[in-house]
């Protein structure tokens, strides 16, 4: 006999693998966030499955438990259950989902960090009600997301699509990925403090942060230029600038290549979304191909913030658990 799932009352964990921290969090059949835990991120293999263990084992502790979703940024097997290759994790060729789940006893399943981000905002938040929808993660570089009628497309090998690679300069600033003149080298929290070096370099102003970069080049931060932003110091307005420009021209290569009618900026830059948006959005009018003459994707930023890794990863678990997946989109 099968038994019913009371999809109301199941609870599922999504966990953030990040880089330099493990946020784990228990996700109800509505997105909401019920219970967090959060540990550093251990540089080996097996100490990090450790702490994804005991992660979930408190949480377990307080709450049933149904099923687990990692949320990674690395490349991911079709099947999602083999890390192929994460640049700032002990995962190579791992099949990780098998061996937590022999470990916990709890179906376990993983996603590309901006498929499981997608997911949650098409299902509970920006990007719900989209046919075609874009979901770009601006933070230390760019991730990406695309979902067509309510299903998430990961190419034919599972790592599509790698928008933040794309080569838009070439020979230009060199990318951790190999290739020079990245999309994310332009446009990410990282280019922020780059694009500042080089404006000072070739044309110094006087400013607050002009004087910080000049004693302290290696203190500056992508947060530190938008916040200097927000206080109107010249050098960083000319770097959110710059920054707008760069994201208004990948939106029109991302228009041009998918044809959206929904982008949603998310990633830890969004939150500065109020700095570049509209200058974006301009740049993006104009460059796209056919401009003037063709419907243009609305922008949105993120409504579930940092969760939404989280909370996508918990919703994809759902049906690992045996439950259909649905949220407020009705989808």
């Amino acid at each position: 006999m099968t038994q019913r799932i009371d999809r109301q009352h199941l609870l599922t964990v999504g966990i953030d693998v990040g880089g330099t921290n493990i946020r784990a969090s228990v996700v109800d059949a509505e997105g909401e966030v019920l219970d967090s835990v959060q540990a550093p991120t251990p540089h080996s293999a097996r100490a990090l499955e450790d702490a994804i263990d005991r992660s979930v084992r408190e949480l377990a502790r307080r709450h049933p438990i149904a099923a687990v979703g990692l949320a990674v940024a690395g490349f991911i097997s079709d099947d999602r259950s083999t890390v192929l290759f994460a640049p700032h994790l002990p995962w190579q060729d791992a099949p990780v989902a098998q061996r937590l789940s022999a470990r916990l006893g709890l179906p376990v399943i993983l996603e590309h960090d901006a498929n499981a981000a997608g997911w949650a905002e098409y299902h509970f938040g920006a990007a719900a009600g989209g046919h075609t929808v874009v979901l770009i993660a601006i933070g230390t570089g760019i991730g990406a997301a695309l979902l067509i009628d309510g299903q998430l497309y990961r190419g034919s090998h599972g790592v599509a699509p790698e928008l933040g690679h794309l080569q838009v300069v070439p020979a230009g600033r060199a990318c951790a990925c190999g290739k020079r003149g990245c999309w994310e080298r332009y446009c990410s929290g990282t280019a922020l403090a780059d694009t500042a070096i080089e404006l000072l370099a070739t044309d110094p102003v006087h400013s607050v942060l002009a004087r910080d970069v000049i004693h302290d080049p290696g203190s500056l931060t992508g947060r530190r230029v938008a916040g200097a932003a927000q206080d109107g110091d010249p050098l960083a307005v000319r770097v959110m600038a710059d920054f707008a420009r760069w994201l208004g021209l990948g939106l029109a290569f991302v228009s041009d290549i998918f044809d959206p009618d929904l982008v949603v900026i998310a990633g830890g830059v969004s939150s500065s979304a109020p700095l570049f948006l509209d200058e974006a959005r301009e740049h993006y009018t104009s460059a796209v191909t056919g401009a003037g003459h063709r419907p243009l994707a609305r922008l949105r930023t993120t409504q579930l913030g940092e969760a939404a890794g989280m909370i996508g990863a918990a919703e994809l678990a759902r049906a690992a658990a045996g439950a259909p997946v649905a949220g407020r989109s009705g989808r």
